[in-house]
């Protein structure tokens, strides 16, 4: 896929495909190989995390930090942890007490593939693993640099962010929210994970404030934007392209930007998103076309 970015033509496809690569082999290093008699948890974790997938938040972690000429062996790591605990939140989000669903990245969810108690430990494996990975010092030379990943990630994953956003979709049937409570729960759930991502590079590279500023700043409007655009796949895709579910707010019945705008109402926000994520770029000129063609992607995705 040819994208026009603010400086040049990208083949983000390719870029995705190389990146996708990169982590994937440091994944398959990083997680542990089933043995012994725990063995079924660790084949859970690797069914899980070897599903496929766009492997965007680990494409945010290794853009952000090419920008500040971080070595792609130390990105590569923060990448895979991303994605590890990316993956954890799958894991549990597909079970019956929470979404309950069957297909996840075009095949069975994990509790399908196992049962929902492996399916629980494997998320609780996976959620640790992405913690251990970053502790360690082959992560970055410096200790503060990886406390800082490490208390940036837990924030961004607890009850102030990721899972903070989950309790609120679980609650937001049995309520009516408005347009800015449905933008809190998106920043939350979805959003909080790609702020970390985008600002990884900066923590890794040791940039300035207004470096982690900016990037905070691309995340939040490209998280919104793809929340919007999933959400439009939701309503307008079907399970054989997207992979998963479709049609499961509208059934249950849950307000989103979809619902509160119409559809072409939140294309246009999703699109003032868009541009606004890529001028916040325009200072890294040329180095920051991949993150640019990231976001417009988002607006003519069908998975």
């Amino acid at each position: 896929m040819q994208i026009r970015a603010a400086h040049r033509a990208v083949d983000l496809d390719g870029a995705l495909a190389d990146s996708s690569q990169a982590v994937e082999e440091a994944l398959e290093a990083l997680l542990p190989q089933p043995s012994g008699l725990y063995a079924r948890v660790q084949e859970a974790m690797r069914y899980a995390i070897f599903a496929g997938g766009k492997r965007l938040r680990p494409f945010l972690v290794l853009q952000s930090a090419r920008l500040f000429g971080v070595s792609e062996a130390n990105a590569v790591r923060v990448a895979a942890a991303i994605e590890v605990l990316h993956t954890y939140s799958l894991v549990h989000d597909d079970l019956p007490p929470m979404d309950n669903d069957d297909l996840r990245r075009g095949r069975p969810t994990t509790h399908r593939a196992f049962d929902e108690a492996t399916a629980i430990l494997a998320g609780d494996g996976l959620l640790t693993v992405a913690f251990e990975i970053l502790a360690d010092a082959a992560t970055h030379a410096s200790a503060g640099v990886r406390c800082q990943l490490i208390t940036n990630l837990a924030k961004a994953s607890g009850s102030f962010g990721m899972i903070g956003g989950q309790m609120i979709d679980m609650k937001a049937a049995e309520q009516t929210l408005d347009a800015e409570q449905v933008m809190l729960l998106q920043q939350l759930k979805t959003g909080a994970l790609f702020e970390f991502s985008c600002e990884a590079g900066a923590v890794l590279g040791e940039a300035s404030k207004a470096d982690h500023e900016r990037l905070l700043s691309y995340a939040r409007d490209f998280g919104l934007a793809f929340q919007i655009t999933d959400d439009l796949l939701d309503v307008t895709s079907t399970a054989e392209k997207t992979g998963k579910s479709v049609g499961k707010d509208q059934d249950q019945g849950k307000a989103t930007l979809i619902s509160i705008y119409g559809i072409e109402g939140a294309k246009a926000e999703a699109q003032k998103l868009v541009d606004r994520a890529i001028e916040t770029l325009a200072p890294y000129g040329e180095k920051a076309a991949e993150l640019q063609a990231l976001a417009t992607y988002l607006l003519t995705r069908e998975s």
